[in-house]
């Protein structure tokens, strides 16, 4: 290897770990509530700060089991086909959401001032 491929390396790995630091570092405040979203309509809104466990039923036959333990929001079963929701990793940072599509289910962490916001898209 020559000189100028280790400092091509050296600045990839630079540029990297500066979008880490940044994406963790700068999104690092835990969100309070877990908002909890089917079919588009926002259904319940649960602290973070509070264990428990909820049975997300949907109109289809859905069945989504969300458990909240140590701050965290975690999609533990799901009667759907593929599974995904189950795989996806704990979330309790402000923006962090878990997503069933066949069951239209969005699990997503919020703050207490987004809870009052309307979405002028939709």
């Amino acid at each position: 290897m020559k000189k100028a491929d280790f400092i091509v390396i050296a600045v990839i790995v630079a540029v990297a770990g500066i979008l880490l630091l940044f994406l963790y570092g700068v999104n690092s405040d835990s969100g309070a509530y877990v908002q909890i979203e089917i079919d588009g309509t926002v259904t319940d809104t649960l602290p973070l700060d509070t264990d428990t466990t909820k049975e997300i039923m949907t109109e289809n036959g859905g069945v989504n089991i969300l458990v909240i333990e140590d701050g965290y929001a975690k999609m533990t079963d799901a009667n759907c086909p593929d599974g995904i929701c189950m795989n996806h990793k704990r979330i309790n940072r402000n923006g962090e959401s878990i997503i069933c599509l066949p069951h239209k289910v969005v699990v997503s962490v919020v703050n207490e001032d987004d809870l009052d916001e309307i979405d002028a898209v939709a």
